[in-house]
């Protein structure tokens, strides 16, 4: 991709500001990403609505509101029927991860920690994979 083509527009649900911030930094160096984030999980489905993402990277374990409740939100509006949804969290066991890929049908699984290029090549994925 190039820096010439409209940016990608991602939302990270994240209630850690500091990986937020970092998963921002990181993504918005390669000029094909634009990206917003939202720290309350309560109002990220509204957030969601009004920035109408390209994709979503959504954390599991936060205050207030389960990820997986925010997932089904999403994915429950069929005007975010195409939006590619990556889950991000420190839940790394392979039964975590075929729930989420398998059940839940997310798009992608990051587990954090995750290095500076693996959370670029997996976020491009989102774009390239063929829809389920």
């Amino acid at each position: 991709m190039t820096g010439k083509l409209m940016a990608k527009k991602i939302l990270v649900i994240e209630d850690d500001k500091d990986i937020a911030d970092l998963v921002k930094l990181v993504l918005e160096t390669t000029q094909d990403f634009q990206v917003e984030t939202e720290l309350d999980p309560i109002v990220a489905y509204d957030r969601a609505r009004s920035y109408r993402p390209d994709a979503i990277l959504l954390d599991l374990s936060m205050p207030k509101m389960d990820g997986w409740a925010v997932f089904k939100m999403i994915r429950g509006d069929a005007s975010f029927s195409d939006i590619p949804i990556a889950i991000l969290t420190a839940k790394s066991q392979q039964f975590d991860q075929m729930v989420g890929l398998h059940i839940m049908n997310a798009d992608a699984y990051i587990t954090k920690p995750f290095g500076k290029q693996e959370l670029i090549d997996r976020t491009y994925e989102l774009f390239t994979k063929g829809k389920k």
